[in-house]
């Protein structure tokens, strides 16, 4: 009999979810409490509470080769850097490509999620939902649950003293759609993550004064790197994560001198007392710009609230302030979860690979799409409902339970080591670090020194190339035929959309050149640190 298997949302993990399962012979029904796919990324014009949606002019902060998913490349016409309107229409596209709608009941809401009675024997799981069309209830069980809800959904409200008191109007940044109706206004965001860097650029253009408050200040990253490229597609790469890991001690006066060279970011007022990685970066293309013409004043934590203004911490005021935005987060949980399989405090919560909770007794369970990744979230989401789907089937192990909580255990300690303290920093990952792990639990990591011998081209441009998601369908379960031809296309692809006039290949060759530089050096630096290794 066909296991059946609940997946909760129909945004960019919920939609892989059920193409997943659809691959292993599963049986998806996905419940999607609204009347669309996308999720976060399907903008709407009025607000919908605990529903979290991009502003009407998000742009994506990483390239559409880094965040496809791994057998579904996203169409050379496409923009680099993705509008949100060029991402929901991918979301659509994958959908109909594997036929995915016909297993989303759209507006039916899921009331609760608990074991079943017999949840010792089976594994199986009792989920009730109700179609919000007519408000009629079901009970229904499953072999297994996808949670793809994500971690953008309950708005975080800080107490800030005064604030409660304060006329003018105030409203979080899960609440702002765009600049309209704000013109000539004086306003203040506090947060200066990448949703408070976005309001707060686009606010500037209309309004009289904005004034952003940050606690620590922030190192802030351009989408577009050295020579016009992708700063993912240029970081994202297996020998830097390397070098990263063996020398990070290198890489940081490095990393803050190339920050520096595009503005100074003490000069600027952004300057952090922490290093470049020791926070979720912010990726703003436009923010020194606005600050230098004035626009944009970058303030330090408020203090208090007045009935008109606003006190920082550093003895200043701003009087006659009409609006404040809170860019202050989300605090992320499972409300329709029994709280004795998942318990999620103050933004942190125990599972193995931010999925699996390790005391389960059958892991018959997993949360996708719960991380914050300094990369594209899509292919993660993708390969933990890989890893997930085969491990409902057996097909797929994981380690001991106390395996489990010693992995959970380290991941955090090495967190409170590299990041500042915050709200924010608990579920943090990185791209090729993590995706790796994944890999190696589902099979498809490839045997890169095996390669050399095999394929030499396919394992270096791997390793030293963009660590682009269809690596992850070279080899194992579900391989993907067109996997080798598309990582060697995926530069064309990048630069499709770009050529728009005829200027001959002067840039193209000058990439090359760079490239092979690029690997020369590299290689040498690897060489001469494994050699370190040994010697000592």
């Amino acid at each position: 009999m066909t296991k059946r298997v609940a997946v909760i949302g129909s945004g960019a993990s919920g939609l892989t979810a059920i193409k997943c399962c659809l691959d292993e012979g599963l049986e998806p029904v996905c419940f999607e409490r609204t009347d669309e796919i996308g999720g976060l990324w399907n903008f709407t014009e009025s607000v919908r509470e605990g529903q979290a949606c991009v502003m009407r002019s998000t742009v994506i902060n990483t390239s559409k080769e880094m965040m496809c998913y791994s057998d579904f490349p996203i169409p050379k016409e496409f923009p680099i850097f993705m509008h949100n309107t060029y991402v929901l229409k991918y979301f659509h596209m994958y959908a109909d490509h594997f036929c995915l709608k016909k297993h989303i009941r759209f507006n039916t809401a899921v009331d609760y999620i608990k074991r079943a009675e017999n949840f010792s024997e089976t594994g199986q799981w009792d989920v009730q939902v109700t179609d919000k069309m007519n408000m009629k209830t079901e009970n229904l069980i499953f072999d297994g649950v996808l949670i793809c809800t994500g971690h953008h959904a309950d708005k975080h409200m800080p107490m800030i003293s005064g604030l409660d008191r304060f006329k003018g109007k105030v409203i979080h940044s899960h609440d702002y759609k765009d600049s309209r109706g704000y013109e000539g206004k004086r306003i203040v965001i506090i947060g200066i993550g990448n949703s408070g860097g976005d309001a707060a650029v686009e606010l500037s253009r209309v309004a009289s004064q904005v004034c952003l408050s940050t606690r620590r200040g922030s190192w802030v990253l351009n989408r577009v790197s050295t020579n016009g490229l992708p700063l993912d597609m240029l970081r994202g790469r297996r020998a830097i994560t390397f070098l990263l890991a063996k020398v990070p001690f290198l890489f940081q006066p490095f990393i803050k001198k190339q920050l520096n060279k595009r503005f100074d970011h003490r000069l600027y007022s952004l300057e952090p007392k922490h290093s470049p990685t020791a926070q979720h970066p912010m990726v703003n293309d436009d923010l020194p710009n606005r600050i230098a013409c004035g626009s944009i004043q970058i303030r330090p934590d408020v203090k208090e609230f007045t009935e008109t203004g606003v006190n920082f911490d550093d003895g200043t005021f701003e009087e006659n302030i009409d609006v404040v935005v809170l860019a202050t987060g989300y605090n992320f949980g499972f409300p329709f979860l029994d709280k004795s399989v998942i318990d999620v405090k103050q933004n942190e919560v125990n599972m193995y690979k931010y999925m699996f909770p390790p005391d389960l007794e059958k892991l018959t369970l997993a949360v996708i799409g719960c991380i914050q990744p300094i990369g594209a979230i899509m292919p993660i989401s993708e390969l933990q409902c890989r890893l997930a789907t085969r491990v409902f089937l057996g097909k797929a192990s994981l380690p001991p339970k106390d395996e489990m909580w010693k992995d959970i255990r380290m991941k955090k300690e090495a967190m409170a080591r590299r990041y500042v303290q915050s709200r924010r920093h608990t579920i943090q990952v990185d791209y090729v670090s993590f995706t790796t792990e994944l890999c190696e639990l589902i099979g498809c990591k490839p045997n890169f020194c095996k390669m050399l011998l095999t394929d030499p081209k396919l394992a270096l441009t791997c390793v030293f190339g963009p660590c682009t998601p269809y690596q992850f369908r070279i080899v194992g379960p579900n391989p993907w035929p067109g996997a080798r031809e598309a990582i060697f296309t995926q530069w064309n692809r990048t630069f499709h959309p770009l050529k728009t006039r005829d200027v001959g290949h002067v840039t193209e060759k000058s990439l090359k050149t760079l490239f092979f530089l690029y690997i020369l050096v590299v290689m040498i630096a690897i060489i001469f640190i494994q050699f370190l290794d040994w010697l000592y």
